[in-house]
């Protein structure tokens, strides 16, 4: 069954650039930390205990123009059976199972366009598994793991409806998921990296000065090295990027909570 489903799945690549129009964007360190495949892979082997050894089994299928943010954050790959979503969040958000729905929901519909599956046959169409995964850096997740539910968002609470999306958030800070770091080197030294860079910032240091610094000393530690002292200039300014995106989603939402607050109060006057 695997390699006849590799058979369907791998070689339809390019089904979903046709659906979208290309968008500009800036692309955040986690992406290219795990843009080669083999990195890739072994973040897919260290997750699901798997022993995959050849690259050419992973077949990158990230839809480069699905922006949730003004980021691009995702990375999407076919590995046998499984079509797996992986996103990176420094910021909480209960909507991430929504944001998965409608990401397969895509990934499906050019696949189906690209093979030419009539969905009003009598044959089951095949599909590959979906998978979705958030690495979480944010401070809003205390333990190790938690998985969040589409249904959640549903009048009737959780397990109620007939669709499901299930998105499961490893939290990636430091200490936490320690077998999950200790099978893949590459998610443990981005961890250390952004986990220098926050304790440099409740030091005191401005947000250039700690990510300069966090980087300095990750490469004196043997941290990211390949990256860090090929790529220094354009690791400093995807940081800063992402932590300015940070502080605009964190006022974008204070904003709208005092909004509703405001409006609340006002039809209580009434």
């Amino acid at each position: 069954m695997r390699k006849r489903n590799k058979e369907k799945w791998h070689g339809h690549g390019i089904w979903w650039k046709r659906l979208f129009l290309n968008r500009r964007y800036k692309d955040v360190l986690f992406r290219r930390l795990f843009r080669d495949k083999q990195d890739l892979l072994n973040l897919y082997n260290a997750l699901n205990g798997s022993t995959y050894q050849n690259p050419g089994e992973l077949e990158v299928v990230t839809m480069e123009d699905v922006i949730f943010m003004k980021m691009k954050n995702d990375l999407s790959f076919i590995v046998g059976s499984h079509l797996n979503l992986y996103e990176h969040q420094s910021t909480w958000n209960p909507n991430m199972p929504l944001r998965g729905l409608l990401y397969f929901a895509q990934q499906f519909e050019g696949l189906l366009g690209a093979r030419g599956d009539n969905i009003y046959g009598r044959n089951c169409i095949e599909l590959p598994t979906p998978e979705y995964i958030v690495f979480y850096h944010g401070n809003e997740l205390q333990s190790d793991s938690r998985i969040l539910y589409l249904s959640d968002s549903f009048p009737e609470g959780h397990g109620s409806g007939c669709l499901e999306c299930r998105c499961k958030v490893l939290n990636i800070n430091r200490g936490c998921n320690q077998v999950l770091m200790d099978r893949c080197r590459r998610l443990w030294e981005y961890s250390e990296l952004i986990s220098e860079v926050e304790e440099n910032i409740q030091k005191g240091m401005q947000r250039e000065e700690a990510v300069q610094t966090a980087i300095d000393a990750c490469i004196q530690k043997g941290i990211l090295v390949d990256i860090l002292l090929a790529e220094k200039t354009e690791v400093l300014h995807m940081l800063l990027t992402e932590y300015d995106e940070k502080k605009h989603l964190k006022k974008t939402f204070q904003e709208g909570w005092e909004e509703g607050r405001d409006e609340g109060l006002k039809e209580g006057l009434k």
